[in-house]
């Protein structure tokens, strides 16, 4: 597994010294497994560091009694949170340490397009984040051609550090240091299906980054199958000043007459939607609920979303591709 780390930017997070951090290793290679995802079974969860670490402990999360670990390309582990160790393995997949995929660049003529990203500075027509939310964006192949993803454009919109200032320009921007994961899936008949590729890859966003951010994939050699491709973002935490996961505690515990709510923890940067594609083409999962089944967003799915009243059904990711129109043999 290739595990790419991209950071950009002035990043401003204190790194926590913490204890009780549990290591997630791969069986075979005893490496770190990066990124896997720690689900608590009750709509919650977290997630590794590049390093494969993560926190728990029983005064944090008093309520859990049982973790269950996974990760893409490897069995799903449970293990009783009474029993957390300091280290645990994950055994991959024996069909997936066989499966070599060897993808050759096309020969021959190609041009250079672009789908331009969609932004805006409107603070209320954006999708504020959350730890268990992922979002799809499907990117069709009308001419069924190769084509080479080499640039990703991922709209993002900074907040003023004061409310009053935000429409000045040069305005102090509220600073973040956040990790987001870009994951691309194939189409499985409308929805974001397989994997296309087990890289890790991965940026830094922070307040210096206004409108949107731009990451180049270019050696990471991710072709659009001919029925079109989904490319996701996932927001992962908050980072410290080396861009490494800090171990935040991902939901807040809110009381009320009920008892205890949990709220999840909301993330900058907001994520700009927009009304001015016209075709449905974004999905919206939640990796601790419903097993993350996608859902497309749109109201017929979703009932309670002000962006959705308001006609904001799509975020307007964009791209840069090379298209081979003139193969040789």
């Amino acid at each position: 597994m290739i595990i790419r780390f991209l950071v950009f930017g002035v990043l401003s997070f204190i790194s926590l010294k913490v204890t009780a951090q549990t290591k997630i290793l791969d069986k075979e290679t005893n490496y770190p497994v990066p990124f896997a995802t720690i689900s608590f079974g009750n709509g919650n969860g977290l997630f590794a560091d590049n390093e494969g670490s993560f926190l728990f402990t029983k005064k944090m999360y008093s309520d859990i009694d049982t973790l269950y670990i996974s990760s893409i390309g490897y069995k799903d582990f449970k293990i009783a949170a009474k029993n957390l160790s300091k280290t645990l393995v994950l055994e991959p997949f024996a069909d997936m340490l066989k499966e070599i995929t060897i993808t050759a660049k096309p020969k021959g003529k190609y041009k250079k397009e672009k789908i331009d990203p969609v932004y805006h500075n409107d603070y209320h027509n954006c999708w504020l984040p959350t730890i268990e939310s992922e979002i799809a964006v499907f990117f069709p192949n009308k001419e069924k051609l190769p084509k080479r993803i080499t640039e990703l454009y991922i709209p993002i919109k900074t907040e003023a550090k004061d409310w009053r200032t935000r429409n000045r320009k040069n305005t102090k921007k509220r600073k973040f240091s956040t990790l987001i994961r870009v994951q691309f899936y194939e189409n499985n008949t409308g929805f974001p299906g397989d994997v296309i590729t087990y890289e890790n890859i991965i940026f830094v966003a922070t307040e210096e980054n206004e409108d949107f951010y731009k990451l180049n994939i270019k050696e990471s050699n991710i072709y659009i199958p001919k029925n079109g491709i989904f490319i996701s973002i996932q927001i992962m935490g908050f980072t410290d000043s080396t861009g490494k996961l800090l171990p935040n505690k991902k939901y807040k515990e809110v009381k009320t007459r009920r008892g205890i709510v949990k709220v999840s923890t909301t993330f900058r940067p907001l994520l700009p939607f927009t009304n001015t594609i016209k075709e449905k083409r974004t999905f919206v999962k939640r990796i601790f609920i419903n097993n993350g089944n996608w859902i497309l967003f749109d109201k017929q799915n979703i009932s309670n979303s002000n962006l959705l009243t308001k006609g904001m059904n799509n975020y307007g990711i964009g791209l840069k591709t090379e298209v081979y129109y003139q193969n040789k043999d």
